[in-house]
This record gives structure tokens, C-alpha cells and sequence, in this order.
């Protein structure tokens, strides 16, 4: 519901919505959903969601979960599971197989139990296979069979869209010069989408401010500091 002018909204802290409806699709993404949308109708029965940090990868993943009946897990905690059990219960997630080398034994147990018994599944990552180590023999042949989806940072059009849901999300009500505003100087990602709106929330609540242009020039100012100083050490 849109706050009255003037009116500094109430952050009630609502989780992020990732409904399929939720997601909003571009250019950089469109293959990605396409993808999940296809389902069960894949090429291959394993698919690999290649993306940068908060590019929507999860939420696709969650999306994909739900209609595939699958569990959801990263390759830490698949490490300390039967891959067997987890197969014979249902199709599967594995986020951020690029993480952690700890679970590409148990990984490569599950992608075979998976190929044995028809189920599929999708996993994610934050870079291609090219761009890490896969120790385990015959594990990098299996990654090579899914089908491999990139998802690229957004342009103007998509990063718009989501700062308008990621404000919605906090229950903040901007109006759009406000929108164009920050587009126009933050960092081209969903990435520094996500981290701007947290602060944008933060720094209203804190000061009891109504959303503002001036506001988010003071946020966008504080986040480069902050970016300079880790650079600098």
C-alpha cells in the first residue's frame, strides 16, 4: 500500500517474495528463466545456473524447487548427507557448487544416482566450471553435461524494475525521479541493487526520514566510502 506523501512508511521486515511472478526478467536473465519455465522438458536431466552474487539465481532455484518438488541444499551440507537418500526422495538443488570442494565426492554420487533413476536437477554457481578446480575424477565430465545457463549483470531497464521491487519488498514508497536518480550513479548490479535499498531503509528508519533524492544521495555517498576504504585496506 502506498504511504501518503510526506509519510515515512513502517519496515515490518517482510521477506522478498520469489514467487515465478516475482521474478522480473530482461536480457541478462531471460535464458535462465526460460530454463526453469521449461521444466520437465530440459535438454539434459542436470542444469547449471551460472550467475553474479544476487543476480536471482536462488530465487529461480526456489522457484524451480517448488514446482519439481525438490529439496534444496548447498554442496557444504550435501557433503555431510547420503546423496543416494537425497535422490531416492525426489529431484534436487545444489546452490554454490563452486564454493567448496568439500562435497564433489558426494556431489558425484548424486549426479550418478540422479542419471540411475530419471531424476533431474539444478544447481547453481557463482562462475563457470572453467573457472575452478574440480579434483574429483569424472566429476568435470558430469558438470560438462548440464545444460549451462548465464545470468548477466542487468541493464537499465532490468535494474530499474528491481529497485522498484526491492523497495516494494522493504514496503518503501519512492517515486520514480528518485529511481532514475540512483540508477544513474549506483553500480551496475543486482548486487549493489540489494545492498543500496537495505541502506536507503536503514538510514530512513534511523533518521525518521521520508524516502527522498537527497536521501539517496547520502546513501549512494556513504556506500562509495565504505567501498573505498575496504579497497584501500
Amino acid at each position: 500500500m502506498a504511504a501518503p506523501e510526506g509519510q515515512i512508511p513502517l519496515s515490518l521486515a517482510t521477506p522478498a517474495s520469489r514467487t515465478r511472478d516475482d521474478f522480473i526478467v530482461g536480457t541478462a536473465n531471460a535464458a535462465a528463466a526460460a530454463l526453469v519455465d521449461r521444466w520437465p522438458d530440459w535438454p539434459a536431466q542436470t542444469a547449471l545456473l551460472v550467475g553474479p552474487p544476487g543476480s536471482g539465481k536462488s530465487h529461480l532455484a526456489t522457484v524451480w524447487a517448488g514446482r519439481a518438488g525438490a529439496s534444496v541444499m548447498d554442496l557444504a551440507t550435501l557433503a555431510g548427507t547420503d546423496p543416494l537418500a537425497i535422490v531416492e526422495a525426489g529431484n534436487v538443488v545444489i546452490e554454490d557448487i563452486d564454493r567448496s570442494r568439500a562435497g564433489d565426492t558426494a556431489l558425484l554420487h548424486l549426479l550418478n544416482a540422479a542419471r540411475q533413476r530419471g531424476r533431474s536437477v539444478l544447481m547453481t554457481a557463482r562462475s563457470g566450471l572453467h573457472d575452478w578446480a574440480t579434483p574429483v575424477a569424472d566429476l568435470a565430465s558430469r558438470l560438462r553435461a548440464a545444460t549451462p545457463v548465464t545470468i548477466a549483470e542487468p541493464d537499465d531497464a532490468l535494474l530499474a524494475q528491481v529497485l522498484v521491487k526491492l523497495f516494494a519488498d522493504r514496503q518503501i514508497t519512492v517515486e520514480r525521479p528518485v529511481v532514475e536518480f540512483v540508477l544513474r550513479r549506483m553500480e551496475r548490479s543486482l548486487a549493489a541493487a540489494n545492498a543500496f535499498v537495505a541502506a536507503f531503509d536503514e538510514a530512513a528508519l534511523a533518521g525518521k526520514r521520508a524516502p527522498s533524492r537527497a536521501l539517496a544521495a547520502e546513501v549512494l555517498e556513504r556506500l562509495e566510502a565504505g567501498g573505498r576504504r575496504s579497497e584501500g585496506g
